[in-house]
């Protein structure tokens, strides 16, 4: 191609390649993993990669991306998937809810939300506590669209920003942020995001209309729950370990015994897998065929997240081989924008096709070769880039959403309700989570 037109026919290409995923996902409804795969071969067909170099690339692509986040990603949902087996999330919840006390009811949702939303995906936790939601909203007389949309952007709030949730990890895998550092930070950026999105669910629920709400059946209440301390150490003590390595600055050495074994167990690898053996004991009996089923549950779902998430990996490959970032830094004043342009970005893939994950993946592959023109090439750089992404990752979440529609189906509310409170709710909490970031890095 000409020289003088190989910036606009990429940047064709590369919008065309995006369209067609949008597309792909929203109106022929074509998994996330597929649509990321065509979009591959459309944009490196289309910029005169042989079709080898095509699949070459995105084998490199998919297969660096799931060797560095494959078995957190696996582990993670597993440890999810055994909180909520085993009862621990049910505890979580009516635990912080009870010391919080009745008049803080909406607080407490939010709380039990974010905390619940450590460990386990935004859909899942809130079908799980949407029959506690329910009954709290009912014994307290408080509307359940404020209870409902508090829940929600509770659990969204950490679901965007923070691993092991699967769109800041590929993101953090791809763009090379500390994953442990991530979690700390990322945690703290969405409490505001959290508070936030509690305040406009009571602002803007206040005097709306209230569903009428079926009555709850308890059929699944298990006799033996785990204690309060039981339910939380699977939490506690991963996140503390990751915390407590990813700040240690002393090398390890072999005469440094301890800090050895801190920086092993640290490893968000092993943290995991003792999160995971301590919900063990949750649980007073295990048979062998229940817990085979639950494990297996849980490699179906991380298998399908380390799909999409693999998929993102090899598209994001295939921009890297068309030089598509050095083309944008020698024609865009990318220099000025800094982390507004990959909140910029993402907060756009998000509105398009719906889903977080996909938006911060695809984001993250064409920041990646942008990080030295943004100013965002070190450490620091690269952790408030993926907190950046993050925060547009939140916003907009309206009807191409399937969480969107998670919410709106477990608490009975109509769509213009969703979109009146939710998701304003989320552009809102995306706001939020940005201008804390931009705070950050003038500190950090």
């Amino acid at each position: 191609m000409p020289t003088e037109t190989s910036f606009l026919y990429l940047m064709i290409c590369l919008l065309a390649g995006i369209s067609l995923i949008v597309l792909l996902t929203t109106k022929f409804k074509v998994p996330a993993a597929f649509a990321l795969i065509i979009g591959c071969f459309f944009v490196g067909l289309g910029a005169h990669l042989s079709l080898t170099e095509v699949v070459n690339h995105m084998k490199d692509g998919f297969g660096n991306i799931v060797r560095s986040l494959g078995l957190i990603i696996l582990l993670g949902t597993t440890l999810g998937i055994l909180l909520e087996y085993t009862g621990s999330t049910s505890v979580m919840a009516n635990y912080i809810l009870k010391k919080l006390g009745e008049k803080r009811t909406v607080w407490g949702i939010s709380i039990t939300g974010f905390v619940v939303g450590l460990p386990i995906f935004c859909d899942s936790g809130y079908i799980v506590l949407s029959g506690l939601n329910k009954t709290l909203a009912k014994r307290a007389g408080i509307s359940i669209v404020v209870m409902s949309v508090s829940l929600a952007t509770g659990l969204y709030s950490v679901h965007c920003m923070v691993p092991p949730h699967p769109g800041s990890a590929a993101a953090a895998g791809i763009i090379g942020a500390d994953i442990g550092k991530l979690i700390l930070i990322g945690s703290l950026v969405a409490i505001p995001a959290m508070i936030v999105g509690n305040i406009w669910a009571r602002y803007a629920g206040r005097n709306l209309p209230v569903p009428i709400m079926e009555e709850e059946i308890a059929s699944d209440v298990q006799l033996h729950q785990p204690s309060v301390i039981q339910s939380f150490l699977p939490i506690v003590i991963p996140i503390a370990l990751i915390g407590l390595k990813s700040f240690i600055i002393i090398e390890a050495t072999p005469e440094n015994n301890w800090i050895n074994a801190v920086l092993a167990i640290g490893d968000p690898v092993i943290a995991l897998i003792i999160g995971i053996l301590l919900t063990f004991f949750c649980k007073k009996s295990w048979k062998r065929t229940e817990l085979s089923r639950v494990l297996q549950d849980s490699a179906e779902k991380a298998g399908g997240i380390l799909v999409i998430i693999g998929a993102g990996g090899a598209f994001g490959a295939i921009l890297a081989a068309i030089k598509i970032g050095t083309h944008l830094s020698e024609s865009l004043a990318l220099d000025s924008m800094g982390l507004f342009f990959p909140f910029l970005l993402t907060f756009i893939l998000k509105t398009a096709q719906g889903s977080s994950t996909v938006a911060i993946v695809t984001a993250a592959s064409i920041v990646l070769p942008l990080l030295p023109v943004l100013g965002l090439d070190n450490e620091t750089g690269k952790l408030l880039c993926v907190l950046a992404m993050g925060a547009g990752s939140m916003m907009i979440s309206h009807a191409n959403d399937a969480y969107f529609w998670v919410i709106a189906k477990f608490s009975g509310l109509e769509m213009k309700t969703m979109l009146k409170v939710y998701s304003v709710a989320t552009v809102l909490m995306g706001i939020t989570s940005f201008t804390v970031v931009y705070i950050l890095s003038k500190f950090l």
